[in-house]
């Protein structure tokens, strides 16, 4: 087998950069507002002896947690590839939101529990509570819509750390609802069916959001991206007979990459199809990281009949 049958491409997508840069400012922001509050109502807290106030300081400490995990992995991820990690670090943004999701999970289980001891023995809610929940609420607004504005569709470690803060901020509205009830109708059960609704609500999206890192994890299909399409805009090339050994996968949430061989005529001219096979999926697909392998249809049979054995 002579080895000018095989030609690789490798093309790479440097376009993530300023992407990186607002997630990292706006996650920067987000934690130093959210660490703030965090600590004015751990100290409110302790000084009123209001056990409302510490859970939700321990609330924002979760949130605090998670926006500096994000951080953290936007940090590594910016660090260069190396000869052991040749797609560098950026991975490191996908174990950060399997993480968060992870604690999703396990901050709704604890507030199914809390809510269960509330059923019991309904707690007493005071005006002065409501205040601190009302400002509670203004930070988290302020902090989700500035976590909105980064990229928060196409990049799952700032999903994860905008859901953390989304569930602190159906807390907050779920508190001060309930607050209001009591105050107004003496309805003590209002304060635990809110903490049940938010918490289903926290661990659907926990679950989602753990489901989509175990599958960039697990090296599946980017979600967006459909093979059968790809297969065929490829085949539609001028000179592609076949396209086999296809694997396309995700190094991070918008970072797609895909590697396949073209089988081609043997008349064509194989570096115009590499560029042609390059542009279409860039254009089409957004792949900017593709790794192509092109064969002889002579090779392609001869290679078929090495596969085959006797039934």
């Amino acid at each position: 087998m002579s080895h000018d049958n095989h030609q690789h491409n490798h093309s790479h997508g440097h376009d993530h950069g300023h992407h990186t840069t607002s997630n990292k400012k706006v996650l920067f922001f987000s934690f130093l507002l959210i660490t703030f509050f965090m600590v004015v109502e751990a100290v409110g807290g302790f000084l009123t002896n209001s056990l409302a106030l510490i859970s939700d300081a321990g609330h924002m400490l979760s949130d605090a947690a998670a926006l500096g995990l994000s951080l953290l992995a936007f940090k590594i991820g910016e660090r260069q590839a190396t000869y052991s990690k040749t797609y560098g670090y950026r991975r490191v943004e996908i174990i950060a939101a399997f993480i968060n999701g992870l604690t999703l999970i396990i901050i709704s289980l604890y507030i199914f529990y809390e809510a269960f001891q509330r059923f019991i023995e309904p707690p007493n809610v005071s005006a002065s509570m409501m205040i601190i929940a009302f400002i509670g609420l203004v930070v988290n607004i302020v902090v989700a819509w500035m976590l909105m504005r980064g990229d928060s569709q196409e990049n799952l470690n700032i999903r994860s750390a905008l859901l953390h803060v989304l569930g602190d901020l159906l807390g907050s509205i779920g508190a001060i609802v309930a607050g209001i009830l009591i105050l107004l109708f003496g309805w003590d059960i209002a304060d635990p069916i809110a903490s049940v609704i938010v918490a289903i609500l926290i661990v659907i999206s926990g679950i989602r959001v753990t489901k989509d890192s175990i599958h960039i994890l697990m090296e599946g299909k980017p979600t967006n991206i459909n093979v059968e399409e790809v297969k065929s805009k490829l085949m539609e090339l001028p000179g592609i007979d076949d396209v086999h050994d296809f694997h396309i996968w995700s190094i991070t949430s918008e970072f797609p990459a895909l590697s396949c061989h073209l089988v081609v005529d043997n008349t064509v001219d194989r570096d115009k199809i590499l560029i042609q096979a390059n542009k279409l999926l860039k254009k089409h697909f957004s792949i900017s990281h593709s790794t192509l392998q092109i064969e002889g249809i002579n090779l392609h049979i001869k290679n078929d009949c090495n596969d085959c054995s006797p039934s």
